[in-house]
């Protein structure tokens, strides 16, 4: 069915879009640096690819914008917002595991983006998006297989027969026998796990690097509760004899020279603390022992406040860009 009418842009598609346009912008410095120095080719090979998407992806955004009359966002820039030719960081290993991790994320956006899309060429812009990405995550996975770094989740025995549960001690956690893991909950905490492990690296890399005393305490304050939760989640896991993932602090180097902006760094960790927050809430929902659940809303409002935070010094910084946001309905009526 042809649809005649060209319909503005929602709020809905708007954020969606806009939030597309800053993270590919700073995807393009991120992964351009990570191009200039990672030394494996086959690892370079998928990095290249990496960003010339996200370039292809900014073009493609700019005219859905600009057709709407919305401005295009500042973003970060790579003579601004990092050193191309900087020491190197990150060892190659980690910027593999990096390359799948962020696509990852990616196909999760894209997802929720396009249930939010109603107008035909904002679909079609993050179905495309999304393949091209799940194309990258495969790529990056099947070299982490080939080079024996990729970590698999944990196994489990298959049951019997399919069982109902029979008692409200299947809920409890605090006190009394606690039950083995389920699937889902095991899911959860080992991907959290792997999450917060990459990222307390990041963090220390990042720290490594910043300008900012400020930024610096609050970089390695992240790397600190990051750690922590690798430790909660992890002793979880081991109470149960199942394995936990491998740490990479030793995948950051000795760098301590300008690489990325302090402003492209505190919006990376925010960005990522985003994420998380939305993680942990769907491990929240899918965890149904109370040690468990109790654990996930504690975690979740550690890392709201230490986002609130990060945002405080993006502002009183002037690096926080702010979105598209509706009129202001009362300072209109007293003009």
């Amino acid at each position: 069915m042809e649809i005649e009418h060209n319909p503005r842009l929602t709020a809905v598609e708007l954020s969606q879009v806009w939030n597309a346009y800053m993270s590919d912008s700073l995807s393009v410095c991120i992964l351009k640096y990570f191009q200039n120095c990672v030394e494996d080719q086959s690892i370079k090979e998928i990095v290249q690819s990496g960003a010339e998407l996200s370039e292809l992806h900014l073009e493609k955004l700019k005219v859905i914008l600009e057709k709407e009359d919305f401005p295009t966002p500042i973003g970060f820039d790579e003579k601004e917002d990092v050193h191309i030719q900087g020491p190197k960081l990150y060892s190659d290993d980690y910027i593999l595991n990096y390359m799948r991790d962020m696509a990852s994320i990616g196909m999760n956006t894209y997802g929720t983006a396009i249930g939010f899309a109603a107008r035909e060429d904002v679909h079609h812009y993050f179905s495309t998006s999304f393949a091209e990405t799940n194309q990258l995550h495969k790529r990056a996975k099947n070299l982490m297989l080939e080079k024996g770094t990729y970590v698999r989740g944990p196994y489990i025995q298959a049951q019997a027969k399919p069982e109902f549960v029979k008692k409200q001690s299947f809920l409890t956690g605090w006190f009394g026998e606690r039950r083995p893991l389920t699937a889902m909950e095991i899911t959860s905490l080992y991907a959290n796990v792997q999450r917060n492990l990459l990222g307390a690296s990041t963090l220390l890399g990042f720290a490594q690097v910043a300008q900012s005393k400020e930024v610096k305490k609050y970089l390695l304050r992240g790397k600190d509760i990051a750690k922590k939760h690798v430790e909660v989640f992890g002793s979880i896991l081991t109470e149960e004899d199942l394995p936990t993932p491998m740490s990479w602090n030793s995948e950051v180097t000795d760098a301590t020279d300008f690489v990325f902006s302090d402003k492209l760094m505190m919006f990376h960790t925010t960005a990522l603390i985003a994420v998380s927050v939305g993680y942990y809430g769907i491990a929240l929902a899918r965890s149904m022992r109370r040690d468990i659940s109790t654990h996930y809303t504690r975690l979740i409002a550690e890392i709201m406040k230490y986002a609130e935070d990060g945002t405080n010094i993006m502002i009183d910084n002037g690096w926080l860009e702010q979105p598209p946001t509706a009129p202001n309905r009362k300072d209109l009526a007293d003009r």
